[in-house]
């Protein structure tokens, strides 16, 4: 097996963002010719063809080069490069389709054509794509192609990046050194630091250091700036609970965000839109059931067939939430909501079915429509378990950076009903807290599905 420290990688010397556009344009033109011949029947294409491909080509790699397609591909995901890949090609679908209506030429050049050649070009790049990274992907399991890597920090934290770099051995990191770090490191550590960075050949140095050892990053920055080596900051945040961190820049300074929504207008744009769409349907759905609903709970027992009680929604805005009326009518002590419990005999036989199947949740469509709600997300508990909770866990409070939910991840992986212990408490808001770290539409599709086939007849729900 080769020394990583002193190898050229593959990489290095074929860097993807001088051969990969050459590959993309080369997509677009062999795909154009063989659009041509498949609508036309003939290899002779006109100079309006050959001219349409070379645009096409030209904003291909344009586009690409714009999202910076072209670099960190070791670091990136094949999913995350080909969902990027996927929004230049309808990026360029868009503009060559506006060009040709813009100019009039739409009499000039075949849409099927056109449509030919966007796809099979995108499909010729896509593919490209995945055998080049599967290849580096292999190649780098066998010990090549790999790109050196010096550590800085305490034991502790170099154990924990080690294991993290065992664990991901196809992206081709392999450790050319280590510098264990004291908590007040002098000058002669930096001066025997930079003097073995050098020695290792290294291609990058991560600083794997606690928040409280930020100050020390300058240092070695000053230690090492006579070397090429890029330099990575691996922050420890120990016992912290994170929610959607990663890099910005606001107010023209870098941060590292550690507790933010990951709900960007356009994905809240499109959590909205899900909602309006798929909870018209449901209600419209659902319409004649409530309405036996609530003739039933009118003859069985006196009282409102709605429950509404006021539960905390995102950023913490108070909302009243409506549900069908489980329980026989009672008072409570002011400031107390005593959970239901198994066997608890406050429900009525019919709300027990009711909770059973999570039909008493069906009022909730209307706070989804209301835009008080949406349909996946964290369930919303009663105010005064609020109060209890954020005190005894310490992430509670961070699942309100979102709206509330009629089902989520904690319910279909469970974690239903009665919260009589801490722990309980604890395992749904590690559910939640993944679900809006993780949200996407397809996520919420999946909880949805999740929700039909398996939360009407939940055995934790009474």
């Amino acid at each position: 097996m080769s020394d990583p420290r002193q190898q050229r990688n593959i990489t290095d010397r074929y860097p993807a963002q001088i051969f990969v556009p050459l590959i993309d344009a080369g997509a677009v033109l062999f795909s154009g010719f063989l659009a041509h011949y498949i609508r036309f029947g003939t290899t002779e294409v006109h100079d309006r063809f050959l001219l349409g491909m070379v645009i096409i080509a030209i904003f291909v790699v344009m586009a690409n080069f714009i999202d910076g397609a072209y670099v960190r591909w070791r670091t990136t995901r094949l999913s995350n490069i080909l969902f990027r890949l996927i929004g230049v090609w309808v990026i360029v679908a868009l503009l060559a389709t506006s060009i040709i209506y813009l100019a009039e030429a739409s009499v000039r050049y075949s849409r099927l054509w056109l449509g030919m050649t966007l796809l099979f070009s995108l499909g010729i790049a896509a593919g490209f794509r995945v055998l080049v990274m599967l290849m580096l992907k292999r190649a780098r399991l066998l010990g090549k192609n790999l790109r050196g890597v010096f550590l800085v920090g305490p034991s502790q934290n170099l154990l924990k990046v080690a294991r993290g770099m065992r664990k991901m051995p196809g992206e081709g990191f392999a450790i050319s050194g280590i510098q264990r770090l004291k908590e007040a490191p002098d000058s002669d550590f930096y001066d025997c630091l930079a003097r073995r960075v050098e020695a290792s050949g290294a291609r990058e140095v991560w600083l794997c250091l606690p928040l409280e050892m930020g100050g020390t990053v300058r240092n070695v920055m000053f230690a090492l700036r006579h070397l090429t080596a890029e330099v990575r900051y691996i922050p420890e945040f120990r016992d912290l609970t994170l929610l959607n961190h990663r890099i910005s820049e606001v107010a023209g300074h870098f941060a590292i965000d550690l507790s933010v929504t990951p709900m960007t207008e356009t994905a809240r744009f499109l959590k909205r839109v899900e909602d309006l769409v798929l909870g018209t349907v449901f209600l419209i759905v659902s319409l004649p059931i409530c309405a036996v609903i609530a003739v039933i709970l009118k003859a069985q027992s006196s009282g409102p067939v709605l429950f509404k009680q006021y539960r905390m929604g995102s950023n913490g805005r108070h909302f009243k939430v409506y549900k069908f009326r489980s329980m026989e009518v009672h008072d409570e002590a002011s400031g107390k909501v005593t959970q239901a419990r198994r066997g608890d005999p406050r429900i009525t036989k019919f709300g027990a079915f009711l909770r059973g199947t999570s039909l008493d949740e069906l009022p909730q469509f209307y706070n989804v429509l209301q835009g008080r709600m949406s349909i996946v997300g964290p369930r919303p508990h009663a105010l005064v378990h609020n109060e209890q909770y954020k005190e005894l866990v310490e992430s509670y409070m961070k699942r309100h950076k979102v709206k509330p939910g009629i089902t989520g991840w904690a319910q279909v992986n469970g974690l239903r009903g009665e919260t009589d212990t801490i722990e309980k408490m604890v395992k749904r808001v590690e559910h939640d807290l993944w679900y809006i770290d993780n949200w996407s539409l397809w996520l919420d599709l999946r909880i949805i599905g999740l929700t039909i086939r398996n939360e009407f007849f939940n055995s934790n729900a009474y």
